[in-house]
């Protein structure tokens, strides 16, 4: 097997655009994407309202989209799934992706709508670590996932759960349905699962991680954004996982997740057996980043892997679950958000030069002029 590539680049706000498609290039994306099938665009929307590192940024989707088209991967569609604390619908608006969507005419697809998505049952030709014994009914996957590439859109940050995430648990929403929340305390090992079903499910994977504005805190959601003026990209989902976790200060190989898929040969977790290429000595950074703890994640933490784990039947496999879901919802959007958020908002949207460009989605819709997409050149 050849080795792992994984694209890096510094960038700016004035060049980001250019930046994404150079990236793009880097990490021969379309060596990954055969450009006759159909391209899944998989964004995170980790919360439907807006905040710095949490989410897919639009220069991350609308770069992504250039880059592919100058590559001759033009089916392009968009899936999003549902969580029971985050609005897609909201999310799309507030984040400032549905109008770049809109405006690159890509249908949108919602994998909760049956008029969208199928769901079927699937048997992994893989071994499961975890989804098995979660779901003893059968695994069931959205149908129409099936043959098409899949292009991850993941953002540099920590996780309560799993110490970061990035391109492996991007897959966690458009893969499981509103049940996921019964993999929780198994969820390094469900991130391993569900590489290996992508891995049979589509023809090609392929990730582009944002890192202008990364996050560092109890995550995906609550976190402390850092401007660090960076993008990745590969066709290894593991590899760029792991450079993402590098540059955050962690040791890849510590993390449950990408050491269990790097040995289950699903991808290369060992920093040294990484090809990097780009910017390469942004590897020479560590950014010390740490995870915590938020109220909403100390409760997760006693029911999913805590002295509380015993109910989790009670707890989540009936209604009781909503009282924990309003809870969430709650302390995020209620508490959190208006005490703690917004002063971090407002502070990124007058300080960072991400937050000016974020405005500037707002007023204009999209950066790139309409020749840019008639005419798309390949760095």
């Amino acid at each position: 097997m050849s080795q792992s590539k994984v694209a890096i680049l510094r960038t700016a706000p004035e060049t980001i655009l250019d930046d994404y498609n150079r990236l793009l290039g880097l990490a021969d994306a379309a060596s990954f994407l055969p450009s006759d099938h159909q391209t899944i665009l998989k964004d995170n929307i980790s919360w439907h309202l807006y905040f710095p590192s949490a989410n897919t940024t639009p220069w991350q989707l609308e770069g992504t989209i250039l880059g592919l088209r100058a590559r001759g991967i033009n089916d392009l569609v968009a899936v999003h799934n549902n969580t029971v604390v985050t609005n897609p619908f909201r999310g799309g608006d507030l984040n400032r992706l549905a109008p770049i969507y809109q405006h690159y005419q890509i249908p949108e697809r919602f994998n909760f709508r049956p008029e969208d998505v199928q769901w079927s049952q699937f048997t992994p030709r893989a071994r499961m670590r975890a989804l098995h014994k979660v779901y003893p009914k059968g695994i069931h996957i959205p149908e129409y996932f099936r043959g098409k590439n899949i292009v991850h859109l993941p953002t540099v940050k920590t996780h309560i759960y799993t110490t970061t995430t990035g391109a492996m648990k991007n897959a966690f929403g458009g893969l499981l349905n509103t049940r996921r929340h019964y993999t929780h305390s198994w969820i390094h090992d469900t991130l391993v699962d569900l590489l290996a079903i992508q891995k049979e499910i589509h023809s090609g994977i392929f990730a582009v991680m944002d890192g202008t504005s990364a996050g560092s805190g109890p995550g995906p959601r609550t976190l402390t954004p850092h401007d660090k003026n960076v993008i990745l990209a590969s066709g290894d989902q593991v590899a760029i996982d792991a450079v993402a976790a590098h540059l955050m200060g962690f040791d890849p190989m510590e993390i449950r997740y990408i050491r269990l898929a790097h040995e289950d040969g699903l991808g290369t977790g060992q920093i040294q057996d990484i090809e990097i290429v780009g910017d390469t000595d942004l590897m020479n950074e560590r950014w010390n980043f740490t995870v915590g703890d938020n109220l909403a994640s100390l409760v997760g933490d006693a029911l999913w892997f805590g002295p509380l784990k015993m109910l989790q039947k009670l707890t989540f496999h009936t209604p009781v679950v909503y009282m924990f879901v309003f809870g969430s919802y709650l302390f995020h959007d209620y508490v959190w958000y208006p005490i703690s958020g917004k002063p971090v908002v407002k502070r990124f949207l007058r300080e960072s030069p991400w937050g000016h460009l974020f405005e500037r989605y707002g007023h204009e819709g999209v950066l790139a002029r309409q020749a840019a997409v008639s005419n798309p050149s390949v760095a």
